[in-house]
């Protein structure tokens, strides 16, 4: 029987780096503005008034997000912003004197996953991911570099619940995928490709092999082999392809019941392509 290969997730994502030390941006309270009176911050960062007037004054937010207690003069007020956007703010005592704080968030990443790394020619594989927004109706772009070839959109995406998506594909040969979302690319995800053969009965004792993938296998090699009694595959034969990556031969003089299975080495397969055996087929020899 063609060898088990357990399915698993294979999940990279594109790092995010580390925000710096958490910082305290200083802004003075004078008799007719703030200084500076705009200011961009990271998220994390505290902004600290100080009273630098000889009357009192208030922080407010325009949205009520925060507020201050009076603050007379040499007083502060420090507020920490852990959410990314626009806040304005003024004076609650001199509504004149108004300011704003913008807040950078993390920077966008995306991450990607493929379900099975490892597929048979003409199988299907789903890569799968999330990016970091959590928003759906993001745009996402799927980028494939096949062996030998250069990296090239291959799909469009629009992300669902929680801002993760997923795309069905059967690529040909060894393929390595990435995806893009906004100024984010996640690092790459490969799938690698075995070709795909079969085995069938002709006869009782005739059997035919055929192997299936992009290129032609016309001339290669495969190997016949025979499951022993200590449950491990033996070569027994090998045949050469014909034209159409076929072979029709007698499976090997064996009395009793033998099982049979077609056998293809990696360097047969040719680059971009990994070892592959058939299924296997039961031959029965009476004498």
């Amino acid at each position: 029987m063609r060898k088990a290969f357990v399915p698993f997730i294979a999940v990279l994502v594109l790092a995010v780096p580390a925000q710096s030390q958490a910082a305290t941006i200083a802004v003075t309270i004078k008799a007719t503005s703030f200084s500076p009176k705009n200011i961009t911050i990271n998220q994390g960062d505290t902004v600290k008034w100080t009273n630098g007037d000889k009357v009192d004054h208030q922080i407010v937010a325009n949205k009520g997000s925060f507020a201050s207690a009076v603050l007379k003069p040499g007083q502060s007020y420090s507020f920490t912003f852990n959410t990314s956007g626009g806040f304005s703010y003024h004076d609650a005592l001199h509504p004149s004197i108004a300011g704003a704080v913008y807040v950078k968030g993390p920077p966008p990443s995306i991450s990607i996953g493929v379900n099975l790394p490892i597929i048979d020619y003409g199988a299907q594989t789903v890569l799968s991911g999330t990016v970091s927004s959590g928003k759906a109706n993001e745009q996402v772009l799927v980028l494939a570099q096949p062996y030998g070839s250069s990296a090239q959109q291959v799909a469009t995406l629009m992300t669902g619940a929680g801002g993760t998506f997923s795309y069905a594909t059967s690529p040909t040969i060894l393929t390595a995928y990435s995806v893009r979302w906004k100024t984010a690319t996640s690092q790459t995800v490969t799938v690698q490709v075995r070709p795909s053969i079969t085995l069938t009965r002709t006869g009782k004792t005739r059997l035919f092999t055929r192997v299936k993938a992009t290129p032609s296998f016309a001339g290669r090699t495969v190997y016949v082999q025979r499951l022993s009694g200590f449950g491990q595959w033996v070569t027994v034969e090998k045949l050469k392809l014909g034209p159409n990556s076929g072979r029709i031969f007698t499976a090997p003089h064996r009395k009793g019941t033998s099982t049979y299975r077609i056998y293809m080495t990696t360097n047969q397969a040719g680059t971009g392509y990994l070892a592959t055996s058939s299924n296997s087929v039961r031959v029965h020899y009476r004498q």
